[in-house]
């Protein structure tokens, strides 16, 4: 459970000189965000500035600057920090123009600090209704902000897309990316707008819930919509859309079986987004299928473009240019929306205008960013039940025996828990390596049965079976446990290697900050902010925050002297070894060199862990619990299996279990983010997700409690 917070609205060559960044102050920069400023955004005067979500086109997310390095990283000290008054997790990485800090809270709440001191200058707050923190797949989380030419735009939960002004937060234009037709719509906006020459662009997400993915351009001085591209094809019956996408859609749509249209068909782009200005190409990372279970998607047909791809379309057109699909036949909610980042490589003796992404699947992808072509694919995790490798002459995956689902459950690695996730990674020009957070987290599939499959509206409609086969299920779950590991993984994009690693004991890091000063900078799982040595992972620096960043740093300099900052609120994805998991508020921290006297208040007293009630609750209620606790989507926020998540619900107080129906269904908890679920819950079917809570609690309890959780 959360408190919802509410505030009145007021091309890498070399490395820049120490010495010379240290002249660089926010007073004579005077940035303008513009075309300009963002094609040399390593000049002198641009450095000190982070202008984009990764804070240049390419999405590298690697500083030039080194005032703070691997000589020095050990006098960091917290600089300021806000607490942003929430147990949400938050996933924004700030943006920093002439010394003003930009940060996006839960519920797109904007707030301008001056980056030196902390000072607030103003908050602009949308007033996103709470009951988007149920109607948005995974909470009312926001990744970031998009500047051009005085203004800030947020790409709001509720598909509003809005800018502001700079300097006041005063708003400017708003529009709306998709209707919401009395919140029957299921999209949603999680991602970072990107502003590319001009013109504003963002995706959605909701493929879980059932849409039809699209990605929109739209001019930043006005809000006019300039181009959109679908993902995937909508009814064949009403003919071409007279969008952007029309000549993509005569590819895709003989990949596709069945009635697809009905259930959206999916493949939204809701997070990943990079630009070439030179070949004026926008790339797009579209994500799963809707349903999940391609036997019901597309009747078991088909490789349904674009699912799980990587589309290049013309920037100032929308026009499709190329695109390369890593996961043809999707059905294990595998995404491959996942940053994209683009980089100049030498392989095999030749300069290669490359992309590369890590997907959920397991795969590290180098394509040329020109074409399309595969360069080279392989797998970044010890065990791929998924696919053994990716044929070079076709550019397929090669499935592994037994990786499509029946009715049988059966274990997958990666899963829909992801072998790299969302979080940032970072390229460096200087190591020659990427970072990312990795992890192996396998799950139990397994498809419902013929007939078995009801679509519902404003629930994760994945078409998979949850309590079928209850004695193979426990027995597979008991291996997922087993098999569950996390780590920060430095990867050669060019041998396709491992070059060095960071295990972690459990999954759950977060993004990743790479910097000229041989730094890698990451929060971790175990409630710090750790910085590394980049060229071999030796650890330089460690704080205790209390809490888990799953967000990416950035770092940005004024009257010369640099800063790192990141935000810092856990609400990643469930994991399975955590077990209760407490942390402090989300903060907005900001480190420098030699800063003192600055600290974090002390965390609560840890609660006693509650004893659930006795059981009381019958077979078939439990497993009718079971099965609807993942279809309306329990899981997103409180963990597979009801293990770990936001909140762990398995060990609910007394008063909470006592209050169950009025906070699933009356919302009595709707201003900590809680929302009622009474339009597509009953009252019998809530008793069943309670009962089957409660039994979870009974099954776990002696182990949690002899632990100390």
């Amino acid at each position: 459970m959360i408190e919802r917070m509410r505030r009145g609205a007021a091309g890498w060559a070399l490395a820049v000189p120490a010495a010379l960044a240290l002249c660089m102050t926010a007073a004579t920069a005077q940035t303008v965000v513009n075309g300009e400023a963002l094609r040399n955004a390593d000049a002198p005067a641009n450095v000190g500035d982070w202008m984009s979500y990764s804070r240049t086109w390419d999405e590298q997310r690697f500083s030039p600057l080194d005032q703070i390095n691997d000589g020095n990283v050990g006098q960091l000290g917290l600089a300021w920090y806000d607490d942003l008054e929430t147990m949400r997790g938050v996933q924004a990485s700030p943006i920093v123009v002439d010394g003003v800090l930009y940060n996006i809270s839960i519920y797109n709440i904007v707030t301008a600090y001056d980056g030196k001191t902390g000072e607030k200058l103003w908050t602009y707050d949308p007033d996103v209704g709470a009951e988007w923190a149920r109607l948005a797949c995974c909470g009312p989380s926001a990744r970031g902000l998009a500047a051009w030419n005085g203004k800030i735009y947020i790409g709001a939960l509720d598909g509003r897309l809005i800018a502001v002004d700079a300097k006041t937060g005063e708003e400017v234009w708003t529009t709306r990316t998709f209707e919401t037709e009395g919140l029957l719509n299921t999209y949603s906006i999680t991602g970072a707008p990107r502003v590319y020459d001009g013109k504003v662009v963002i995706g959605n997400g909701g493929a879980d819930y059932g849409v039809r993915g699209f990605v929109a351009a739209y001019d930043a001085e006005t809000g006019e919509r300039l181009w959109k591209f679908y993902t995937v094809p909508g009814n064949p019956a009403d003919g071409p859309d007279g969008e952007a996408s029309d000549s993509a859609m005569q590819i895709a749509l003989p990949t596709w079986h069945g009635e697809w249209w009905k259930y959206g068909g999916g493949g939204t782009a809701w997070d990943s987004f990079s630009y070439d200005p030179e070949l004026n190409l926008v790339y797009i990372g579209t994500g799963n299928g809707s349903p999940h279970m391609w036997y019901f998607r597309s009747e078991g047909k088909g490789d349904n473009l674009f699912l799980c791809s990587i589309i290049a379309v013309d920037a100032d057109s929308g026009e499709y240019k190329w695109h390369y699909q890593m996961v043809p036949e999707e059905e294990w909610d595998y995404t491959c929306t996942q940053p994209m980042v683009l980089a100049d490589l030498e392989i095999d003796g030749r300069e290669r205008q490359v992309i590369m992404q890590a997907p959920k699947n397991g795969f590290f992808y180098v394509l040329d960013r020109a074409t399309g072509e595969l360069i080279s694919a392989k797998s970044y995790v010890s065990e791929n039940t998924w696919a053994s490798h990716i044929d070079m002459e076709t550019g397929r995956p090669v499935l592994m025996p037994g990786a499509h689902n029946t009715t049988t459950p059966h274990l997958m690695n990666p899963s829909w828990l992801a072998a790299h996730t969302w979080h940032p990674m970072s390229w460096s020009p200087l190591t020659g390596l990427m970072y990312f957070s990795a992890q192996e987290q396998p799950a139990i599939y397994a498809r419902a049965e013929d007939g078995g499959f009801n679509f519902v509206h404003h629930r994760s409609n994945s078409g998979q079976a949850f309590g079928t086969m209850p004695e193979l299920r426990a027995k597979l779950q008991e291996e997922a446990n087993a098999k569950e590991k996390g780590y920060l993984l430095a990867w050669n994009p060019v041998t396709q290697s491992e070059a060095w690693r960071v295990n972690y004991r459990v999954p759950g890091s977060g993004g990743v900050l790479a910097t000229a000063g041989n730094l890698l900078v990451q929060g971790t799982i175990d409630k710090t902010l750790a910085i590394y040595r980049a060229t071999d992972g030796a650890k330089l620096w460690e704080m205790n925050i209390d809490q888990a960043p799953v967000a990416g740093p950035i770092t940005y300099m004024i009257d010369g002297e640099q800063y790192i900052a990141i935000n810092a609120g856990w609400g990643g994805s469930p994991v399975y070894n955590l077990g209760p998991f407490q942390t402090a508020t989300a903060k907005l921290l900001v480190f420098k060199l030699g800063a003192t006297g600055v600290t974090l208040p002390p965390m609560p007293p840890p609660a006693d862990l509650p004893r659930p009630p006795m059981l009381r609750a019958s077979e078939a209620q439990i497993s009718e619990g079971r099965a609807l606790y993942a279809e309306v989507g329990c899981n997103r926020c409180h963990g597979d299996n009801a293990t770990g998540g936001v909140k762990d619900l398995r060990f609910m107080t007394a008063e909470s279990h006592a209050a169950f129906n009025d906070i699933v269904l009356k919302g009595t908890l709707a201003d900590r983010g809680m929302a009622s679920f009474a339009d597509v819950l009953t009252p019998a079917q809530a008793e069943a997700i309670h009962a089957y809570l409660i039994a979870r609690g009974n099954e776990d309890y002696a182990d949690a409690a002899a632990q100390g959780s």
